[in-house]
């Protein structure tokens, strides 16, 4: 928690000393901003015998840094930093340690996996303002890498409740596509990642290549 809120406290900083450039009238101007992500997650490419997950959800919030590619400012590079947490009702048996073979366990009667990231968006961004304008339309596309702090994975079975912590097997670095387009402060947004969430792990000696996806909305604060 420490570390969360040190992030916070910086990209705070970050964003009331860039406000001081943003939106000026002059050649250019840069649309800086705090940025939160709400999301309906999903669990997609999942093996044969793995349920679809249950109510799932995710949280993310962040500073970006908008870099203009013209004058007139509708088109732009945006660079960031965030946080992100993901939380996942599903249904494979994650075993502790280098355990290269998962299982399907009938008698779990509850199975969560919770996630701690950093994350770097990196965007195209296009939108009709100027810097006299601050509701109008954008369209933000690009890649999102994340980096895992920490993941727990916790399970209920008729005798025992079992909690794992930075399962080996669970993929550190990830990217992903992430697409926000919209008018003003609500934003759809879509997050399809790209990396499996494990390395070199089998189910019933078939590759799990299960990956995050995320649906929800986007908010931009200046």
């Amino acid at each position: 928690m420490k570390h969360i809120l040190t992030l916070f406290a910086l990209l705070l900083s970050l964003s009331t000393f860039s406000q001081k450039d943003s939106l000026q009238i002059g050649d250019k101007y840069w649309e800086d901003q705090l940025y939160i992500d709400i999301t309906y997650n999903l669990l997609n490419d999942q093996p044969d015998g793995v349920e679809k997950t249950g109510f799932s959800y995710g949280f993310s919030a962040g500073y970006i840094k908008d870099i203009p590619f013209n004058r007139k400012g509708k088109t732009a590079l945006g660079v960031g930093l965030g946080y992100s947490f993901d939380s996942f009702n599903h249904n494979l048996k994650v075993l502790e340690g280098n355990v290269s073979e998962y299982e399907i366990d009938p008698e779990i009667t509850s199975n969560k996996i919770k996630l701690h990231n950093i994350e770097m968006p990196i965007q195209f961004r296009w939108r009709s303002s100027n810097v006299n304008t601050y509701s109008f339309w954008r369209f933000y596309a690009g890649i999102k890498i994340v980096y895992n702090m920490n993941n727990n994975f916790q399970y209920n079975l008729p005798t025992e409740s079992v909690k794992l912590s930075n399962v080996a097997k669970y993929n550190t670095w990830q990217t992903g596509l992430a697409l926000s387009v919209g008018y003003g402060t609500f934003n759809f947004h879509v997050y399809y990642g790209l990396t499996p969430m494990f390395k070199n792990v089998k189910l019933n000696n078939n590759p799990i290549k299960s990956k995050i996806v995320r649906l929800g909305l986007s908010f931009y604060l200046l």
